[in-house]
Order: structure tokens, then sequence, then C-alpha cells
């Protein structure tokens, strides 16, 4: 017999307002089935809105009752069997109707050891636990919403499914986790969601996912269902597995997606990630680079940011397309063997209100205290590195990219703002660790747990510190007292050598230790030498712009420069538009100037980096023992009066090697004797002032086909030498060819 009065005696003052109010904190304890008696039940949903609520049943719906007209629908049943799962008929004034499974039937599905792990700081696939997911329960097909939120009175999932009503889809609390759940049966994948928070104090606010892997593009800030977690199919060839390693030729090129070129006659729009899976894969392979280093593609709200403040570390943006566009960018790069790099930041977040700040009513993700949780640079969040769910965020958001996508490597963006609680701070605005002292050991042990475990799962890839001090060990292994990277970004050698580059060539012998000077702790960590879109902004100039003299002048500076930069030790990094070089710095709201492809003079440039990069990877000695000692020597470190660099390169076998001559004057120095390691042949592989790159065509020899013979003279501290013509402004790459 079906009862279907509601029990005039019985009252939901409390439960009605707690609802109405959006402080039900214990949804599933009243919402939903649930018996009454040994035969009796009462199934109670509450949707505000609807003057009619039915139970879908094959005998014929039932109708419900509206409690106060409330909102609040009960229906009492007693000895009737219920369809498994049983759905709800909710008709509204309007005439609409919808008919939906209720999501309060339908158990946990939550892994209790994944949200163990995550509490203790290891989950290593956090985005798995939390989030939006497409998943099937009891037989029915859904997604299933979890966010940690610990400190919440309330939470639930608002979104385009229900209208953004905070008062629908209040979700389940697991209190010793901290993590909120709730299951929607038959919602359809790319709608927008969020979650509506009550905090403790009755305060309601909307925040978004920060486990979302798709948000919406800006000014949107929403979270967007994906129907699946994005997985990258095509695995690194053999050849590709071999370019992150410290004897391998490692030449990135970085990129901001968002300038690199627009499409300017539909009016300057970004180029989507599929077209520049051909625009962009295609013109790095033409020039020769191993690898594309990307800066920040997680989402961000602000385009000024370059997407160094984050708010959707999981999603790529959504400027440039969708997820599946991404992943096809990244097959892309695969598979014409070019690396992929990702610019990651784990050291701040930034203020928007639907982002990761008093996310639930608390400082959740970032500390309390000022001094410790926010950055004065920045003006953003610095995250709480001793709370371990915090650490789970940002190791999994780690993984999720080097496993997901199969990108080859992070450069993990401001590592020294994550290591001193001083940085950029004065005196007594920073608080000093438990010893006293100014490290992060909190902010160590993370970035330690991120490089071990990426390593441990993927001994191929590239970590990489952007690292601006003299921290010791950046890229030591972590049972070795190191940060475990397998890169430090070399700051000391990009600011000596253009520092350098900016004087007057009659300065520069007053300066010349600011070229030798890296030598002196080359080894003391596996570099990359940057010349990054860092030097490029804020007033700093283009690098042609840096370069004293004449047009001419400035032109075999630079290619001069680049050449002394690829034969040093070290892996080699530049930003886009070097190889144009602009006159004009960077600017992130404009495509790079392709024109300047048709003078001769940029022209030149980008024929010199093409060159580069082509003698780079073919040739053992400028790579192969870039961290050993045994890999340089220099000829002569002294000349200062000339403004002459002379040192040897050599490769494993010793045998190979490559004598390079950096010479930064306008002078021309003839029947110039330099020694040599080796009595033989040398031809020269490579002359910045070739009238190819538009130089002034001085030949280092009249030989045709560009040879040296040694001679029997001794110079240099070696017992064979050779003469030779250095052009000006120039550098000279000599290979020995034969003995």
């Amino acid at each position: 017999m079906i009862d279907s009065l509601a029990r005039k005696e019985t009252t939901y003052d409390t439960q009605i307002k707690a609802l109405q109010q959006g402080q039900f904190s214990d949804p599933f304890s009243f919402l939903g089935l649930h018996a009454n008696s040994e035969q009796q039940f009462e199934i109670r949903a509450f949707i505000e809105g609807a003057c009619s609520v039915e139970l879908v049943s094959l005998s014929g719906n039932i109708n419900f009752s509206n409690i106060n007209d409330s909102g609040l629908f009960v229906l009492t049943l007693k000895n009737v069997d219920l369809p498994e799962p049983y759905k709800l008929r909710a008709l509204y004034h309007d005439g609409s109707d919808h008919v939906f499974y209720d999501p309060y039937q339908f158990k946990s599905s939550i892994n209790q050891n994944d949200m163990y792990l995550f509490n203790e700081g290891t989950l290593e696939h956090a985005y798995r636990l939390l989030g939006a997911h497409c998943v099937e329960q009891q037989g029915v097909s859904g997604v299933r919403f979890t966010v940690w939120a610990p400190n919440a009175h309330s939470v639930s999932v608002i979104g385009e499914f229900n209208h953004w009503h905070a008062n629908q889809n209040f979700m389940r609390k697991h209190p010793a986790s901290g993590i909120w759940e709730l299951f929607l049966p038959e919602i359809e994948t790319e709608q927008c969601y969020k979650y509506a928070i009550t905090d403790c104090h009755g305060n309601r606010f909307e925040k978004a996912d920060p486990y979302a892997l798709k948000t919406q593009q800006s000014p949107g800030t929403a979270s967007v269902i994906q129907k699946s977690i994005p997985q990258v199919s095509v695995k690194q060839s053999k050849v590709q597995n071999t370019l992150n390693r410290v004897d391998a030729p490692i030449s990135i090129y970085e990129v901001h997606l968002g300038s690199w070129k627009r499409r300017e006659n539909e009016g300057a729009r970004y180029l989507t990630y599929r077209e520049l899976a051909d625009d962009l894969v295609n013109y790095v392979k033409e020039l020769g680079f191993t690898h594309i280093q990307l800066m920040p593609i997680s989402e961000y709200p602000f385009d000024g940011s370059w997407g160094y403040q984050p708010v959707g570390l999981f999603s790529p943006s959504s400027r440039f397309g969708s997820v599946d566009d991404f992943a096809y960018f990244i097959e892309s790069c695969k598979k014409a063997e070019l690396g992929v790099l990702l610019d990651w930041v784990p050291g701040h977040f930034p203020s928007d209100p639907h982002g990761l700040h008093c996310f639930d009513g608390t400082h959740l993700y970032e500390h309390a205290d000022k001094r410790q949780g926010f950055h004065p640079d920045w003006n953003t969040y610095i995250y709480n590195y001793s709370r371990p769910e915090v650490q789970s965020y940002l190791l999994s958001n780690a993984i999720y990219w080097l496993e997901q996508y199969q990108i080859n490597g992070l450069r993990v963006d401001a590592v020294a703002s994550m290591l001193y609680l001083d940085y950029s701070r004065e005196e007594n605005e920073w608080v000093p660790n438990h010893l006293g002292g100014r490290e992060n050991f909190d902010a160590i042990h993370l970035l330690q747990k991120v490089n071990t475990r990426s390593y441990a799962n993927q001994n191929d890839i590239m970590m990489v510190a952007e690292e601006s001090t003299a921290w010791p060990g950046v890229t030591n292994s972590v049972e070795n007292n190191g940060l475990g990277f397998g890169y430090k970004w070399n700051m000391g050698w990009m600011n000596d050598t253009l520092n350098y580059m900016k004087r007057d060539p009659i300065h520069r012998q007053y300066h010349h230790h600011e070229m030798t000077f890296s030598m002196a702790y080359a080894y003391s960590e596996n570099y990359i030498l940057p010349l990054s879109h860092d030097e490029v902004v804020h007033g700093k100039g283009s690098l042609l712009s840096k370069m004293p003299g004449d047009d001419w002048q400035q032109f075999a500076n630079l290619r001069a420069y680049y050449a002394f930069m690829y034969a040093h030790p070290g892996k080699k990094l530049l930003f886009m538009g070097a190889e144009l070089a602009p006159r004009e710095e960077w600017n992130h709201n404009a495509g790079l100037d392709w024109d300047l492809l048709n003078s001769e003079a940029h022209h030149g440039v980008f024929k010199t980096i093409q060159k580069l990069n082509q003698v780079y990877k073919s040739t053992p000695a400028f790579y192969e023992l870039d961290q050993q000692p045994d890999g340089f020597k220099w000829i002569d470190s002294d000349n200062s009066q000339q403004s002459i660099f002379s040192f040897v390169r050599f490769s494993k076998s010793l045998n190979e090697h490559v004598v390079v001559i950096s010479h930064f004057t306008g002078q021309v120095y003839h029947q110039f004797r330099m020694g040599v390691p080796a009595k033989g042949v040398y031809q020269v592989a490579l002359n910045t002032d070739d009238e190819t790159f538009w130089g002034s065509g001085v030949n280092a020899v009249a030989h045709s086909q560009q040879l040296i013979e040694t001679q029997d003279i001794a110079s240099h501290g070696f017992e064979q030498s050779i003469q030779i013509t250095i052009p000006p402004l120039s550098t000279l790459y000599l290979q020995f060819v034969t003995g």
C-alpha cells in the first residue's frame, strides 16, 4: 500500500532551512531513500522551483508531497519494490519537466586508499581521484565530482546541467579526508561547472575545480567536464629517447604560443594547437632545434601574465583549442622527433576569486601568515608546501603532464623564490625555519619529491630548474643532498656575457673576464645556457638592440655571440624571434615580425641559427662532454687586448675536436698564429663573417675548401700551430678532419 501523503505530525523545518541557505553539510543523511521502519520507506528530494515531483514507475508515476511549498518533496512507500536505480520526474510552472536519476541513491565510489595517500602527500595520480570524471555507477553512466574542501560547511555542484542552482546538488563529505563527492547520472560532457562552497561562517562563494582537465577561456572562469583523462598515444622513438641525456645535443626553442604567429587577416587571432602542429613544428624542425619549450599553457586568466599566474594547472589553455587539439599538437611534435618541455609554475598562484585563494573559506592551499603565503613581487599567493594535500596536488600535476601527455620534461619556474623564505623580502617580513635559517625546507622537500618520482616513472625526461642563485647541488641527486633536477639554467653565464656584449668593443678589453668566468663553475651543475624571454622584455630591448655599433656591427656582434654560445659547454635555449633579430623587444600582444626575413641582414641571422644547429647536432665535441673538464680546454683565455677567446671542444674519443675562436672587435687580424692540440688538417666548419650570413666575407684561409694545415711551430703551450686570418666581430669553428 502506498501512502502518498506526508505525515502531518512530522516537520522538516530545520532541514528545509539548511537546504535553502546552502548549509546542509550531510545531504545523504536526509535526501534520497531512507527507511522509516521495517516496512516503510521515505524518498526525499529537494528541488526548488518545481511545482510537483513524481516517482517514475512502470505501473504509473507516483506523486510526492510538497512540504510547505518549500522545494522539499517527500514520498512514503510501503511494501513496494522500487526500480533499481529509480528515477524522478520534476514538473515546473512553465510546463517543462525533467526526468532524472536521484543522485542521492548512489553509493560512494571513491577508493579509500587513494584518499589516504592524498592526505599523506604521496598520491601521484590525484587527478584521477579529484575533479570531474565520467564513470559508471550501479549500471548508470554519469559524472563523479570530487573536491577537497575540509573546512567547508557544505559544498554543492553547480553548472549548466542544473542551471547553476546552488541548492540542488549538495555533495557528500568524507570527514576523515576532507573530500566532498557527488555522482550526477546522465550528465553530458563539455558542460561548464563550479563548486558552490559555504564556509563555517555562512558565507557562500563559487570556485573553479582545481583538478579540472578543461577550463573556460577567459573571461569565463568555469571548469568544463572533459570526457576522459587525455592520453597522448605517440611514444618517443629510440632516437628521441637519447635527446634528454647530458651527453646528447639539446637546443631548445622557447615559445609563447599566443605571440609566435597570429592570423593577421582574421583579426590577428591566435593560431590553434592544430595550426601550430603544422606551422610551428615544421618551422622549428627546419631551424634544426631538438626541443620546443612552451611558456606556461596551464589555463590562466590574464594574458599579460604570459601564463605564469595559472588557475587551471591541469587544463591546457583553451585559447588555442580543445584538450584533444593540444594532444594532437604534442603528438605532432613527437612524430617530428622534437622533444617538448613545459614551463611549470609551482611557486605561486594568482588572487582571482574563482581560484585557490581561501578555497574553502580558509587558507587551504596557501599559508595564512602573509609573511609566508603572499609574494610581494607578483601580488600572488605562495603554496603551503608543508600541507600533504598540497604536495599531492603539485606532485600529481607534474606527473600528469609527463605521463598523460608524454611531455619530455618540465622547466620549473622561479625555483629561487621557493627555496628562500626571505626571497625578495625585507627584515621582519619573513618567518625563519625551525633552525632559524632562511631555507624553505618544505619547498625543498616538495621539489625533491617531484624530481625523484618524475625520474622514477620516466627516466628519459629532463627536469629543469630556473634557479638564479648559488644554491649548491641543484642538479645533484637527492641521495647526494641535491634537489634532483636534471638541468639548471646558467643565469650567471647569461648575465655576464650579455653585459660584455653590450659594451663598445673598445671597452671590452677591460671586461674580458665576463666571457671567461663561467668556466670557473661550468661543471658544478648540468647547465643550460638561456637567452630566454626574460632578456627581451620590460624595457631591456631586443638582443640586437643590445649590441653596440652601426647596423652591420650590431648584426655581426649578434651572430658571433650566438656562435660563442653554441660552442660553450652547456645545452642551448633561445627564445622565439632570436633567429629573426628583431629591433624591438618582444610584445606578447602581437605575432613576430615575419617580414624581417625579407631583409638580407635579418635573414642572415636566421641562416646563422640554422647552421649552428646543424653543426652543433652533427659534432659530438660540442655536446658529449658538456659536464666533464675533459671536454674543454682553453687555448688562450687572456687575450684581452685583442678581445679574442680561443678554446678547444673535445668529444668522448678526444681525437675528435673543434677549435673555436671568438673575436669581438672590428679589427681584422692577418697571419694570426694559434696553437692547436693535434698535427694534421683543420677545416673551417663555420665563419659567422661569411657573406652567406651578411658578413663582410673575410675568410680565415685562402684555401677554396677552407682547409688549414698545421705547422711544427709551438704556440700557446701546444707543439703544433696554425696561421689564419681572424675576421672582425666573428666566431670561427675549425674542425679537425685528419691527422
